[in-house]
């Protein structure tokens, strides 16, 4: 790839067997930016390994346009390409589109934007956004909506849209997430994004239009097969505490007291534990008797609630401070079980029915909310001074 003046935006239009859509793509591109971009921009052709005359067409285009190159890769997947060409790139910003132009050119500009004022990480095309505008069969709406909700229920993560090809990086970012992307063909860029925010970083949505492209490379049954297998490996990973990138001065630096956010993702986890919590009680009840279905049901229930609050309310996703934290959160679990485990026994001396026994446990569930909250965000998950001699990572504008 000859060697060029650093553009501000290098876009990435990967392709695989292109040789019919990518003249007409690429001239398309080319006069759009010419006319309309306002920043300096390369186009970046990566063909990864086809078997057609792509590679010969990608090389007439970069005699007819100024501005263009190409890449030739030996192996097959979209991920592999953008990986390729991105870690490559000298400018400051890196973008892809998928080579049909299904999205409307004009979200280009409010793509990258955020990125070179330093207000975002990554931003992404979304379909899914409000105010985007979408043509495409409702085989593939159903998919990319069950898609994005499966993502949505698993991570909880923010942004709506994984899939849409429109996606753009600061180069610097890249450079530090690109390595840690294990999936080099279509989970890459759901796996890119996933890893983002589990580093703290911000997503930019920017809702796009949208034309279908009926020719696509994309095969479904397996490309799902894929996405789910991608999914279980990054919720292992993430469960694992694994995965945290080494940002340094581009981190962004946290809220240190956001008690709004702590207190609404609190209750949201509480309230599934509790239906949780509850369900299993009754259904253990009868083989095991009332106190050890409480225990058995309340200590499975106190497991998942911790490692959601840490992740999701508290926002603690590395190993620093993990065998502390887990060591408060059994504490809590303690004052939980025995002040559950005393009011149940009560009510069993008394012969109280099965009603009373439920709003017993709700009534100590209540209480316990209240103190567990307190203590979680007070002591477990506290956020810890820095040691002497040690700096805080702060977030670095470009530029």
């Amino acid at each position: 790839m000859p060697s060029q003046p650093a553009p501000t935006v290098d876009v990435v239009v990967p392709v695989y067997n292109e040789e019919h859509v990518l003249p007409t793509s690429i001239a398309r591109l080319h006069a759009y930016l010419t006319q309309h971009f306002p920043l300096s921009w390369r186009i970046t052709i990566v063909d990864n390994a086809s078997t057609d005359r792509t590679a010969a067409v990608a090389n007439e285009l970069i005699a007819t346009f100024p501005g263009v190159q190409f890449m030739h890769l030996e192996r097959k997947g979209r991920g592999r390409a953008l990986k390729a060409a991105w870690l490559a790139s000298n400018a400051e910003v890196v973008a892809y589109m998928d080579v049909d132009l299904s999205t409307g050119l004009s979200a280009l500009l409010p793509l990258v934007a955020p990125l070179l004022s330093g207000h975002s990480d990554l931003a992404i095309g979304s379909r899914l956004a409000p105010g985007a505008a979408v043509a495409r069969g409702p085989q593939r709406e159903f998919i990319s909506r069950t898609y994005n909700r499966m993502l949505r229920t698993v991570f909880l993560n923010r942004f709506r849209d994984a899939q849409c090809g429109f996606k753009a990086i600061r180069r610097d970012i890249a450079g530090v997430l690109l390595p840690m992307v294990d999936d080099n063909e279509w989970f890459f860029d759901t796996e890119l994004l996933l890893l983002a925010e589990h580093n703290g970083l911000r997503v930019h949505e920017v809702p796009v239009d949208w034309i279908d492209d009926p020719d696509t490379r994309v095969h479904i049954r397996s490309t799902v097969r894929q996405d789910i297998k991608g999914m279980a490996r990054m919720f292992r990973a993430f469960a694992a505490g694994q995965k945290q990138a080494p940002l340094g001065p581009l981190a962004r630096e946290r809220i240190e007291d956001d008690f709004g956010r702590h207190l609404v993702g609190f209750a949201f986890v509480g309230v599934f534990s509790t239906v949780a919590c509850l369900a299993l009680f009754l259904l253990l009840r009868e083989p095991l008797g009332t106190i050890w279905a409480n225990v058995v049901a309340f200590t499975i229930t106190s497991v998942i609630n911790v490692w959601a609050n840490r992740r999701y309310t508290f926002g603690h996703r590395g190993r620093s401070d993990r065998g502390h934290q887990y060591v408060g959160a059994a504490a809590v679990w303690a004052v939980g079980l025995a002040l559950s485990t005393g009011a149940l026994a009560v009510v069993v001396a008394n012969d109280g029915s099965l009603f009373v026994e439920v709003l017993a446990l709700i009534g100590v569930w209540g209480v316990m909310a209240l103190v567990r909250f307190t203590l979680l965000r007070s002591w477990v998950f506290r956020r810890r001074a820095t040691p002497t001699g040690v700096e805080r990572t702060r977030f670095r504008k470009s530029g």
